[in-house]
């Protein structure tokens, strides 16, 4: 029996289903915010659990599941192994959603069955970094350590549901240790290597990286504001320092090349202007409405994302991986996302009377997934181009 071209490759079920739960979570988020429905979940749980575990972690999953087997020079994931997890996750997706509309403890049963998912996919990962006779398995443990971080802190958002006290720690550690320290992770090994960089890595410098996102995530949790100040003062500058060691040299690269350097450049400004606004609130006395996990989230983590995963899917499907210009303007309107919530959060702080702008940023994210998803369905889905 012929298998399904769809299924064929890992990243393809994974990118769809992370395109779809893009639109649907953003879509239930803006209609509960606005008081349309009234869902299972808070806000903030809903808002974070869903773009973390239900979009993101797709996305990592269908591009490390294609990549993580070529890091560590072993056998590719089994056809069998990845369609039953994406199953398993379109099932838990579908469950979840359903149960907004009943009960807490529907949502956490789904989000159990989704947890299950989660599990198994980092035991794959663990599987094949412990088989790899790779020489060289530094970048591996850190992306491995990362898929971990985030089965942990997906359980610790179950738990949250019923000890509400730990939703804090939650979502700092699932945001810093696992979405932007995994994406972090598989930049600094990718991004020189598609760049032909010479530069010789500096070994502290992931491990260093690790230790300020543990600290960052303790001192958000927390709101130990002073930390944050300083460990945010001290990656843009150490990360600054280590990016343009790299000579990157973006600015004479193609888009599909650039995009992934704009996506690291936002990584020390977003922590320079995370610790800027937490100085002004300090002596302003209001507050900029979570403008720095915006920063890194969109600024950096779904720059990376779309970058990546253009790059893949042009890749695996037999075309060059090159941006046209549909996707150099895909680039770009990341950036525009990026603009507009970053106004919402300066309009909080500062009264301009500009609310609208929230809706114009949500419908913007959900404009860039239904874009990009649209272009590329035919080549995730059926191998033929657009």
């Amino acid at each position: 029996m012929q298998k399904s071209y769809f299924l064929s490759q890992p990243h393809q079920p994974f990118f769809i289903l992370g395109v779809f739960n893009a639109i649907t979570a953003m879509t239930l988020f803006a209609l509960s915010y606005k008081g349309v429905l009234s869902l299972a979940l808070d806000m903030r749980t809903l808002h974070s659990y869903t773009l973390i575990y239900l979009v993101f972690t797709n996305f990592f999953t269908g591009f490390l599941f294609t990549t993580f087997p070529r890091f560590n020079q072993t056998e590719v994931i089994a056809h069998r192994y990845y369609t039953i997890l994406f199953y398993t996750l379109s099932l838990g997706s579908l469950l979840f959603y359903i149960s907004l509309f009943f009960s807490l403890k529907l949502s956490a049963a789904a989000m159990v069955f989704l947890f299950i998912g989660n599990f198994f996919i980092v035991k794959k990962l663990y599987e094949i970094y412990t088989i790899s006779q790779s020489g060289d398995k530094t970048d591996s443990f850190w992306i491995l350590s990362a898929a971990i971080i985030g089965l942990f802190s997906h359980l610790l958002f179950i738990i949250s549901l019923f000890f509400p006290a730990l939703i804090e720690i939650a979502i700092a550690i699932s945001f810093y240790l696992y979405l932007i320290f995994l994406a972090f992770s598989v930049g600094q090994r990718m991004i020189p290597f598609f760049s032909h960089s010479f530069a010789q890595k500096d070994k502290r410098f992931i491990k260093l990286v690790f230790i300020s996102f543990v600290l960052k995530s303790l001192f958000n949790a927390t709101q130990f504001i002073y930390g944050e100040i300083i460990v945010d003062l001290f990656l843009a500058l150490y990360m600054t320092k280590e990016f343009l060691r790299w000579e990157l040299h973006p600015f004479q690269s193609p888009s599909i090349l650039w995009v992934l350097h704009l996506a690291l450049a936002w990584l020390p400004l977003a922590f320079l202007l995370s610790a800027l606004s937490l100085i002004a609130e300090l002596f302003l006395d209001t507050s900029f409405y979570f403008l720095n996990i915006h920063l890194l989230s969109l600024g950096f983590l779904t720059t990376v994302l779309i970058g990546f995963g253009t790059r893949v899917t042009l890749g695996h499907s037999g075309q060059p991986p090159h941006g046209d210009d549909f996707a150099t303007k895909i680039f770009l309107f990341i950036q525009f996302i990026v603009l507009a919530r970053a106004l919402v959060s300066f309009d909080a702080a500062f009264g301009w009377g500009i609310g609208f702008v929230f809706d114009i940023s949500i419908t913007l994210w959900i404009v860039l997934f239904a874009l990009w998803g649209g272009r590329y369905f035919k080549t995730l889905v059926f191998g033929t181009h657009s």
